[in-house]
């Protein structure tokens, strides 16, 4: 076949340009795990470097999984490594939000930013925020490291010695588990970690439903520390900057509308949930406490504005008649509330907390917004609050 000069310059471009990207680029290899099991993991020392603890390492960490370690016992390399491991933010919403976002390197959870192969959608669940691991026994090391933005294995040797945890978890297949970061005790300063198998995903939840559970993991002796050591007493904190007793009870308040806070839902005004107790150790599951996503019966069931507060009193306190106001901010550890609303116009108080609403409201289908329930876990770890929220799996809108 005789080619015209034209199709002949056309070919010979195609040829380039085929060659040019062929040669530009490269190949992403995805290593496949047989036996997964799934971990998410949160730093939770949130505590400031002052005069007090001026001698303490700044809480800025490496996770290293099976490590391996050099003569002198300094990390050479790791099967898993999550770096530039920072304290976690307040909330943590039902997708991957730090994946390619912003310019800074510090991860606020793991696997977080980090490019690594995550969880499946597993019984209508998305696992898309935690990560794939393999399944058994593993070594887990958490180690102070510099906050700057050099990677831990490019460090100087000197600077991988400081160890903060080494000790030995166990995964099971298929599996799903949060893993924390945290002060132990307040006094002595000790930290460990906390491996909780979560059950969600095997549970007959309802899709008409909202479900959350609590968790006080604070230190032992934090509540009860001078609050001016804590620092807890700061706008934004509330009261529960300074700490709840070990043992509270907690309340459920429905609002029916961010702008009209006073309006509250019949039936669920200051109604008893459950106890809350304090504990950094055991690692057992917290009950899920459910109500309606339509609790508000006028919403017409398909977008609601429903807002929802938690009140935690000591046992004993009366939530009909709170001997505290809205600017009390030290309540000797008996009374603290959060409130779980956006957008909250004209809703602040000086003590409270304020978190996003656990209703995710989305377009989808032929209805901008719809709303929808979550599963949802409230940690108090030593004055700060953290909302983990859920999400099952919907069908995307159809324009």
């Amino acid at each position: 076949m005789i080619l015209r000069s034209g199709m002949k310059n056309t070919l010979l471009y195609s040829c380039i340009v085929l060659l040019f990207f062929t040669a530009g680029c490269a190949k992403v290899e995805y290593a496949k795990i047989d036996d997964p099991a799934y971990l998410r993991v949160f730093n939770n020392l949130n505590y400031k470097i002052g005069i007090d603890n001026k001698d303490e390492q700044l809480p800025f960490l490496t996770m290293l999984i099976d490590p391996e370690m050099d003569q002198n016992g300094v990390p050479v390399s790791a099967k898993i490594k999550g770096d530039f491991l920072d304290k976690r933010d307040p909330y943590a919403p039902p997708y991957p939000s730090h994946i390619g976002s912003g310019t800074s390197i510090n991860n606020p959870e793991y696997p977080g930013r980090e490019n690594v192969l995550v969880g499946p959608v597993l019984n209508g669940f998305d696992l898309s925020s935690w990560a794939q691991i393999p399944s058994g026994k593993h070594r887990i090391v958490f180690m102070f490291r510099p906050k700057n933005d050099i990677p831990f294995f490019n460090l100087d040797p000197k600077l991988k010695k400081n160890v903060l945890i080494d000790t030995t978890i166990v995964l099971d297949h298929k599996e799903v588990y949060t893993l924390h970061v945290l002060q132990k005790d307040y006094d002595t300063k000790r930290n460990g970690i906390y491996l909780r198998k979560e059950n969600f995903h095997k549970l007959p939840l309802s899709d008409s439903s909202l479900y959350v559970n609590f968790y006080n993991m604070s230190a032992k002796g934090y509540w009860q520390a001078d609050n001016d050591i804590k620092g807890g007493n700061i706008y934004g904190k509330g009261a529960i900057g300074n700490g709840i007793k070990d043992e509270m009870n907690i309340f459920l308040t429905l609002y029916k509308n961010a702008n009209v806070n006073t309006l509250k839902i019949t039936g669920y005004s200051g109604k008893y949930m459950g106890r809350l107790v304090r504990n950094s150790d055991v690692l057992e599951v917290a009950p899920y406490y459910n109500f309606p996503l339509f609790a508000d019966a006028t919403a017409g069931g398909i977008h609601t504005e429903m807002w929802q507060r938690f009140d935690f009193l000591a046992p004993g306190m009366d939530i009909t008649n709170i001997p505290y106001g809205p600017t009390d901010m030290e309540t000797d550890g008996n009374w603290a509330s959060i409130n779980c609303l956006t957008p909250f116009p004209n809703y602040r108080q000086w003590n409270e907390i304020v978190l996003p609403n656990m209703i995710v409201n989305i377009h989808s289908g032929k209805y901008n917004p719809r709303s929808f329930a979550t599963v949802n876990t409230i940690e108090i770890v030593n004055g700060n609050v953290y909302l983990t929220t859920i999400q099952r799996k919907y069908a995307p809108p159809v324009y």
